[in-house]
């Protein structure tokens, strides 16, 4: 068996490889297209040169960040003796990666953006190629650096941990390879919170002042602000949920190896621990493989609907989906998992789940249906009903995804277990399966994401450089086709989050026995038994540390985990605002003081707003970034390991609610004001649409700051009190 678990792991490392050369392909297709006229060149330039200098400055942070952090692990490891010695070189390479994955699809989308409007010029089907295959580039990549960072950390780390038991030493070599996820979370978080503040500062400015104020239309090149908005959807929505997803897809594969080697874990009998490992491992690459496959399934006709545009995407992401479901059925079999096919049907619960998010997101946020179109007829009341509307709409939103994930939960964990719930292990193994199996064709999915500010920027280029009626038309429908599957992969992520982040709580508790294996601590006092810690169970662990509801550490972790994911909210919301009123004050001084602008003759100082957005940004977002890595430490260190499994369990529940309504009212909002632009209600330049407005303004941080960005709120958490987790089982104050 072994023979055939080693040439399907093979799988991994060559796909990861098959991925990048795809993206590079696409890359290469993609700069051989015309850019167009000389204005949307310039323009595009701009566009370039304000996003690489904003990342240039968030990496400096992020960096400092990482020093500090690996000067930490290095003490753990070579001084206090509390963790692995290969964590401060893991948790780097997850960082780096996360980080190279975000600057690849960044630099693509603003290469992509000029493009997509010039292919509009001849067809709406010339232009949704166009953005989505250069998104693709950012699918395919995040998902072939995830590949191969996870692959070439395994084979390093089979080679050089020795614990003198195999089964151990798997253990041992996974919950290692866990930690890199804690610096693509690290890294994921600085891009998602900063881009965030940036791109969401920069469109608050560029609509309250131009659209209302002024009276000129979005992406007109007499507002000073829409270079940075332009800017911003690529800082935020491209390298911001390139990182995003990285992080999301790496965590799901390592907790889920994890997971595999603690549930098979037996001295002398490895065939079946490996298996469990590999597992998760393949079946991402075969889905990255697929993804490939559907990429080049997209395509549709002119005049489409939004249906019909929603429908050439479903077309890809559903053919990859359905050839997963097939193919991972063998893969399970091939390596002789346990009960593979109660796994194997985890795996399309998993699928079903994220499809059903997909649907439901889809629902709550695209014009073409009843509630988004309720918020429009709204606007005919004025701004404040929009707001109330679209808050309610959000909060309605939730139960749907919430009874999915509910669901979904269940049977992938009845599923893999039993329908007695009596092998845990093998249920939470099941859980985690499900999270690959809804990531396995992320290579698609994130490129749905990765087109829809590629569509959105190709709109502004058309309107900066004068393309006409028809193309403007066209791009419209591509940016509102866009901001439909922005949503829906924001649900997508949220979803696989809250699966991956249980998958994570049990691979907590396996960091923590590791832990104290490695204090000498070999044996654990259970109800007045003595049980040998290198075999005692989750069970075992949570009678141990007595993680019930009637321990007060337990609870008041929960409270504090929970008000955690409103202070991370309250912080990253007041931060846009901080930011946005500097934006807008900036664009009123210029329409006052700099003559010529509103008449054409003179060109706005786009480059002083740029400033301003990106030095916001990077004051803001510290603090709260900063706190999530922070407070994990501090609960552990005062309330132990009782206190953190409290705190990741309430910042779960209530991140995870507050992320799927932060996202559905914003979307639906941004779609509301699409729609009344489209000629509802008046069209542009009404009444309801300058109430549609205000909504619109007050649902971008919902959608693009705060809500995406607690789903690695959520995951960085836990990450970090794995990585913590011999720190905590050393000791604590209560």
């Amino acid at each position: 068996m072994l023979g055939v678990q080693n040439i399907l792991f093979w799988i991994v490392p060559a796909t990861a490889i098959i991925a990048l050369a795809f993206a590079w392909m696409f890359f290469k297709q993609m700069m051989k297209k015309s850019e167009g006229t000389p204005k949307m060149i310039a323009i595009a330039e701009h566009v370039r040169k304000g996003a690489m200098a904003y990342l240039k400055q968030q990496y400096k942070i992020v960096i400092i960040v990482f020093i500090v952090l690996t000067i930490l692990f290095v003490l753990m490891a070579f001084v206090w003796n509390v963790q692995n010695t290969w964590v401060p070189f893991a948790f780097l390479t997850g960082g780096f990666f996360s980080g190279l994955a975000g600057f690849f699809g960044m630099k693509t989308a603003t290469y992509a953006s000029a493009r997509t409007a010039n292919a509009a010029r001849d067809s709406l089907n010339k232009g949704l190629q166009v953005a989505f295959r250069s998104g693709a580039v950012m699918g395919l990549v995040v998902v072939g650096l995830a590949l191969l960072d996870i692959s070439a950390w395994y084979i390093v780390l089979n080679i050089f941990i020795d614990s003198g038991d195999k089964a151990h030493n798997m253990a041992i070599i996974t919950t290692t390879m866990l930690t890199f996820g804690m610096g693509a979370s690290t890294q994921a978080l600085f891009a998602r919170v900063g881009g965030g503040i940036f791109t969401k500062a920069a469109d608050v400015g560029a609509d309250l002042v131009g659209k209302i104020e002024a009276g000129i239309p979005e992406d007109d090149p007499r507002n000073p602000a829409t270079i940075a908005d332009n800017v911003g959807d690529n800082v935020g929505d491209v390298a911001g949920m390139g990182a995003d997803l990285y992080e999301s897809y790496a965590g799901s594969i390592l907790a889920t190896a994890a997971l595999g080697a603690a549930a098979f874990m037996k001295p002398g009998e490895t065939n079946m621990q490996v298996s469990a490992v590999f597992a998760p491992m393949i079946i991402g690459a075969v889905g990255t493989l697929l993804s490939i496959v559907g990429i080049f399934a997209v395509k549709t006709k002119e005049n489409a609907t939004q249906k019909t545009l929603l429908s050439a995407l479903g077309r890809g992401t559903n053919l990859s989906s359905i050839l997963i479901m097939i193919l991972s059925f063998f893969i399970l079999k091939a390596l002789g998992i346990q009960n593979y096919v109660g796994v194997w049907m985890s795996i399309i619960v998993g699928l079903i789940t994220g499809w059903a998010i997909g649907k439901e997101t889809e629902y709550f946020t695209s014009a073409a249906y009843k509630p988004t179109r309720n918020i429009a007829k709204q606007t005919e009341t004025g701004a404040a009903t929009v707001i109330i509307n679209g808050i309610g709409t959000g909060m309605l939103s939730t139960a749907f995804p919430v009874l999915t994930i509910v669901v979904g939960t269940i049977l992938a964990y009845l599923a893999s277990a039993g329908w007695d719930f009596a092998n845990m292990s093998m249920g939470l193994y099941g859980i985690g399966i499900a999270a690959v199996g809804m990531l396995s064709t992320l290579g698609i999915t994130l490129a749905t994401d990765a087109y829809g500010p590629i569509a959105d920027n190709a709109g502004g280029n058309a309107e900066m450089a004068g393309l006409g009626e028809e193309v403007r038309k066209r791009t419209d429908a591509l940016d509102s086709l866009g901001n439909t599957t922005a949503a829906t992969g924001k649900g997508f992520a949220i979803g696989s989050a809250a699966l991956t982040a249980l998958a994570l709580l049990a691979s907590y508790i396996e960091e923590i026995k590791i832990g104290l294996i490695r204090l000498g601590e070999t044996t654990i006092h259970v109800e007045e038994k003595i049980i040998p810690t290198a075999t005692a169970t989750l069970s075992d662990f949570m009678t141990y540390y007595d993680v019930t509801l009637m321990n007060p550490k337990v609870l008041m972790g929960m409270f504090i985990g929970a008000m955690m994911a409103f202070v991370f909210c309250g912080l990253t919301m007041n931060a846009v605002g901080r930011a946005a009123s500097a934006m807008v004050d900036e664009v009123r001084r210029q329409f006052r003081e700099i003559k010529g602008i509103l008449t054409g003759e003179t060109e706005p100082d786009y480059a002083r707003c740029v400033e301003i957005s990106t030095k916001g940004a990077q004051r803001e977002m510290l603090l709260p970034s900063l706190l999530a890595i922070i407070t994990p430490i501090v609960v552990g260190l005062i309330f132990g390991v009782s206190g953190v499994m409290g705190l990741l369990t309430g910042v779960l529940s209530s991140g995870f609610v507050l992320a799927i309504f932060m996202a559905n009212a914003g979307g639906s909002w941004d779609n509301a004001k699409k729609y009344i632009e489209a000629g509802a209600h008046g069209g542009k330049g009404s009444e309801a649409h300058k109430a549609a407005i205000v909504g619109d303004t007050v649902g971008d941080p919902f959608k693009d700051t705060s809500g995406p960005s607690l789903n690695i709120l959520i995951k960085l958490m836990t990450m970090v009190a794995i990585v913590m987790a011999g720190l905590t089982a050393a000791g604590s104050l209560l």
